[in-house]
């Protein structure tokens, strides 16, 4: 059996990790790698696949830029060839990016069945087009693997098929789990940037609604720089992000700017901050793991129950104290969540697979 598997974007290499690795220990099983080229320079990419012991891609498809519609196009364009000469027995897609709907409406097209990672996911915020990526891909899945219960009821509301719905749990634990000890280990990041352990914020910035919207990103260029006078605060400075504030004439002066990291040193960053303030969704997860409360400067998240159970907290960037959240969260716990699974979501993935394709 041959599973093609389409990524893209550097959240996207770290659920790979451990589905690809659990795919490989299946007997008759071949993987099919294709990376779009959406995240494609060594410290948004390259490094992510030496860390976290990916094979390399066995086709790139080199889409690296274009407004929303242009990318996915261009990237269906390239990838349709690559799937009609390959013959896969499935196409494997995870998330909500621009490469997770081009594959699975190439494969839909093709009549070959495509089988969704973190299916279910909903923000409710039309606006954003990585809702729109879920829904539709949602809808040509023929198997999709859910997080929690309430990805499941979101399905279910939507009229999609109990036969088609798998409740797995997820990946991105068993990465944490599997790589969190190697990050102790291995990364030497916070001696390289001189902060403490539980001595500092991290804030991670990259969404197109914080950055393309100039007083937007002004707010959180002022909040951060706010908070800086009181704790430390690092920001691993997104290629998007860094562009942005040179069109606007805006730097950071407070706030510890740093390039990109690998994902180590970015479980590292994570685990040991006394918070995290991001618009990412995996970091959101990612802080919850490591027990770290999170401020997400955003309007909604596509994670709710965590939200609900207090570990996080939703600050929209263009109207909320985004300095007085962030210093009032400081400390805080929430509530242990029993939903993201033990650890074993991609062996069940890989074994529903084998046996469902």
């Amino acid at each position: 059996m041959k599973i093609a598997v389409v990524v893209g974007a550097r959240p996207q290499f770290i659920k790979l990790a451990p589905v690809s690795r659990a795919l490989r220990s299946l007997p008759g099983i071949t993987e099919l790698l294709i990376h779009t080229g959406q995240h494609y320079d060594d410290s948004m990419s390259g490094v992510f696949f030496d860390e976290l012991e990916i094979a390399r891609p066995d086709i790139n498809l080199s889409v690296n830029s274009g407004g929303h519609g242009a990318m996915t196009g261009l990237m269906m364009q390239k990838l349709e060839p690559v799937i009609q000469d390959h013959k896969p027995d499935a196409l494997l897609v995870f998330g909500d990016t621009n490469s997770t709907l081009a594959g699975a409406l190439v494969a839909a097209k093709l009549h070959i069945p495509v089988a969704h990672v973190e299916a279910g996911l909903r923000s409710f915020n039309r606006k954003m087009p990585e809702e729109t990526n879920r829904v539709l891909t949602d809808h040509v899945s023929d198997l999709l693997f859910t997080t929690s219960s309430d990805a499941v009821e979101n399905l279910r509301r939507e009229n999609i098929s109990d036969d088609k719905i798998f409740s797995v749990g997820d990946v991105m634990y068993d990465a944490a789990l599997h790589f969190g000890e190697r990050a102790k280990k291995k990364s030497r990041i916070l001696d390289d940037i001189g902060v403490e352990t539980k001595g500092f914020i991290l804030a991670t910035i990259h969404r197109a609604e914080n950055t393309d919207a100039p007083h937007v990103l002004t707010k959180i260029v002022d909040g951060l720089e706010a908070v800086a006078k009181q704790h430390p605060v690092v920001l691993p400075l997104h290629p998007r992000t860094a562009a942005r504030l040179k069109d606007m004439g805006r730097q950071f002066e407070r706030v510890q700017t740093i390039d990109p990291v690998g994902y180590l040193d970015m479980v590292a960053l994570e685990s040991n901050a006394m918070l995290v303030a991001t618009d990412s969704g995996g970091v959101q997860k990612e802080a919850y793991f490591y027990g770290v409360p999170c401020v997400t400067l955003r309007t909604e998240t596509e994670w709710g129950e965590l939200v609900e159970s207090g570990w996080n907290r939703i600050v929209p960037p263009s109207d909320g104290d985004i300095e007085g959240n962030i210093l009032d969260a400081i400390g805080t716990t929430g509530k242990p969540i029993e939903i993201y699974g033990d650890g074993t979501a991609s062996q069940r993935i890989a074994r529903i697979l084998a046996a469902r394709i």
